[in-house]
Parts: C-alpha cells; structure tokens; sequence
C-alpha cells in the first residue's frame, strides 16, 4: 500500500460528483429529501451516506500550520473560491461535519438558502435578534409570546440599549404605526404560542416592503417568524414573505425529545454573522445532538406530522362539543375564526392543507378564581396513561400543560389578562397514540374535574 493512500484528502477531486450534478435530487419532494439528505455533501469525503456519522472529537488533526491558519481566515468569511472545497475543520465550536449536514438539510426544509444550529430554540433566537438588532435598536414583536423569548427581550436585550415594542400582529397595519427610524425587527410566532392565532405572513410582509423602501441596506427592517408550532412541514414562512425563520429543533423537527437544538434559517450573507455569533457566545449544537434530528428527526417528520394531524382532528372535534369546554383554538377546525387563512398560510409541500398537531382549550371556571385548568393536568398527571403532563411539543407522545402558570409564566398578570391567557387554558400536543386512547382518557379526567 503506497504512502499516498494514507494521506489526508485536502479537497474533492474535480471530477467527483457534487450537488450541481445530481440532478434528480432537485426534482424530488421535500418529503423524499429530509429523508435523504442533501445528496451530494462536502462535510465528508464519503458523500452519500446510509446512516450518517457521528463526530465525537472536540478537536480536529491538521496536517500544516499552513491549512489551520487557512481554515482560521475561512471561518465565518467564506469567499466564492473558498467554498470549491470541503470545510477545514478545527474545532467543535466552530464547525464539525455532523452539525453541517443537519444544516445542510434544514435548509432545504425551511427554502431557506442557509441554516445554522444553535444549542437550543432559545439560543437559536438570541442569536437571529443579536446579529439583526445591534445595540441601541428597536423590535417590533407580537404581543403574544412564548414565555422565554418574552424574558429575553424585557430582562436581558435592553441591557444593550434594545428596546421591544409588543403590539397586535394580527392587525398587519400596526407595523406601520409602531415601527421606529431605529427599529431593525418585526418578530412573532404563527401559530401563535399558546393560543393558536395565525398572523398573516404576506400581509407583513406587503406593510414592511412599504417601510424598507426609502431605506438604506444596512437600515432595513427584518421579518424574523418562529415556526416552532407548524414546523416545516406544516408551513414554510420564508416561501410566505419571511426573511429569516427561528426553530426550536427539540420539538416537532426533533420529534423523540431527547436533544434539545435550535435553527436560524435565511438568506446567505446572514451564514459568516451566524457562525461567528455562535463561536463567540458558545451556543453550539453538539454532534451527538445534531445526530438524532438529522437521522430521525428530519427523515420522519412527514410522515410524523401527517398523522399527528389525523388524530388533532379527532380531538379537537371531540373537547368542542365537550359541555366543560369553553371554546377549542385548532386551524384545522371550520370553527377557527381565522380558518381562511389558515388554510391559505398552513399547507404541506404539495399544497395540502396541514394545520398541525396543537390544540389550545379553555375549560369552563366555576368562578373567577378557579383554576380549573391546573385541576384537569393535576387529575392526568395522577392517572392519566397515554397523555403526559409535561413542556415541550412535537413529540411522539401527547402532552398537556396550562401555559397559564407554566410555559408564560413569565409574562405579567395584566399582560396574560390581555392577550387572553387565563387559568383554564390547556395547550396540548397530539403524539402517536391511538385517538380511541386520547379521547377516553380526556373524556374521564375531564368528567372527574
């Protein structure tokens, strides 16, 4: 065996296939490719993997002093001649191969033209607000959040001069009205976390093209859309009018609950800040937790989805004839008040109509002070088998929480008063179980309330 057989491959050879001559990977489903992955990948000299592997090295062998001080000038400066060749790897932190093909596969989810990971959704969205709201700027956010992200902005951004506006979404003309010669974001989540309420991408997207008009480059005003709710299989936002969409990947994307992740995805020139962002603040998703969504996460999320859908169905029918229900918020109802556009914005690749597997409900109060949604938890906490009481979404199993003084709790009371949380509203995330299962179980626990 010849000493050139072991010597490290710097670069593809010229004549190897790449992405640009795959041609059939292109024409096929998204479905097909999260399944697949992106067929031809630099991250690896062995492009086309199985299963794909798993880096558990922290670090990584250089051959020169020469290549590690090249891969140190790429790093988050990548030219149009310097991506020809595969990443030089240095150090987890920065880059590794497990993490890049999930990115490389997020992006084709979401239609994005790149998608970086973050250690978590949290961090994921600290990162897209750090990079988009420098210091001393202004957000534009719906009023109605998930209790995390409500605290990074009241606690934490305006230690940096960052100030938040939380406005009515669901009006898209209240842009015009509240955004700022300072303002750099307009943020929200649809679904809207907990209550279900859709804002209307394309709407926003027409009332801040009005703002960035007379604007400079480095002035514009960017649509950041949290699709942790619908996923994207459910609804794809940059498609819709968004610029750049934040996900937690603990959640339906990862699908098992054992990882927690987080992914920015959007337009190119927004990779180099990314990447440098996480090198500096160490928000880096691990390989071994870039490895469960990218092998099954990701591959399984269609099919996943599509039956969490069937089942979310079942029982949002069943709690809105249920005489202890107050009123049942799930798009995929004729009820929904905002079922038209719901069927317009939440649709599967093909164009299907894909409203997703969360429910919110509110329980009827005996009075103003009954907390009669910690009482039906508590109740399937003790004796409930197939449904969970438990955070998170998106998961094989069905889980329950009153976001009320759970998930938002962080939001104040007057403020909770105001976007309509109150303490009898349940959000649930329909898994795999069997419907007959669900409906029995919440059928008894709501009969023993």
């Amino acid at each position: 065996m010849s000493h050139e057989e072991f010597a490290p491959r710097r670069d593809h050879d010229k004549d190897a296939q790449t992405p640009d001559t795959y041609p059939q990977e292109s024409k096929r489903a998204v479905r097909t490719r999260m399944i697949h992955g992106v067929g031809r990948t630099r991250k690896w000299d062995y492009d086309h993997h199985v299963v794909p592997p798993m880096t558990s090295s922290a670090t990584f062998r250089l051959d020169s002093a020469q290549r590690g001080a090249q891969g140190f000038v790429e790093f988050g400066h990548l030219s149009a001649e310097d991506e020809k060749h595969g990443p030089i790897y240095i150090y987890d932190r920065l880059d590794e191969p497990t993490r890049g093909m999930l990115e490389e596969n997020l992006a084709v989810a979401e239609h994005a033209e790149c998608a970086v990971c973050f250690a978590s959704g949290m961090a994921a969205i600290s990162a897209a607000l750090g990079v988009l709201a420098p210091a001393g700027r202004h957000i534009v956010s719906h009023r109605t959040l998930y209790g995390c992200t409500y605290s990074l902005m009241t606690n934490w951004l305006p230690r940096f001069g960052i100030e938040t506006s939380f406005i009515n979404l669901i009006e898209p003309d209240a842009v015009l009205q509240h955004v700022r010669d300072d303002t750099r974001v307009v943020y929200f989540e649809t679904p809207v976390n907990p209550d279900m309420q859709l804002i209307d991408i394309a709407a926003i997207r027409r009332e801040v093209d009005v703002i960035n008009r007379n604007r400079r480059e480095d002035q514009r005003v960017w649509i950041v859309v949290d699709n942790t709710f619908a996923s994207p299989y459910c609804q794809r936002p940059i498609t819709l009018g968004a610029d750049v969409v934040v996900e937690s990947l603990t959640k339906a994307i990862g699908g098992f609950g054992t990882d927690l992740g987080g992914v920015v995805a959007g337009p190119k020139k927004l990779h180099d800040p990314l990447v440098l962002y996480r090198k500096d603040f160490g928000g880096s998703l691990s390989p071994k937790s870039a490895w469960p969504p990218l092998v099954y996460g990701l591959p399984s999320l269609g099919a996943r989805m599509a039956n969490y859908q069937k089942t979310a169905h079942h029982l949002a029918r069943f709690l809105e004839g249920h005489p202890k229900v107050e009123y049942v918020r799930y798009p995929g109802l004729a009820s929904f008040p905002q079922f038209e556009l719901a069927k317009k914005q939440m649709t599967d690749e093909v164009g299907h109509f894909a409203p997703g597997s969360m429910i919110y409900f509110v329980l009827k109060q005996k009075s103003p002070n009954d907390n009669v949604g910690e009482r039906l938890i508590d109740w399937i906490a003790a004796n409930s088998y197939c449904i969970t009481l438990a955070v998170s979404l998106g998961q094989i199993k069905t889980l329950i929480e009153c976001p009320y003084t759970m998930t938002h709790a962080a939001l104040p009371p007057d403020r909770k008063a105001d976007d309509g949380l109150i303490p009898g509203g349940i959000r649930l995330s329909v898994g795999l179980e069997d419907w007959h299962d669900l409906i029995a179980e919440l059928r008894t626990a709501l009969e023993s309330i």
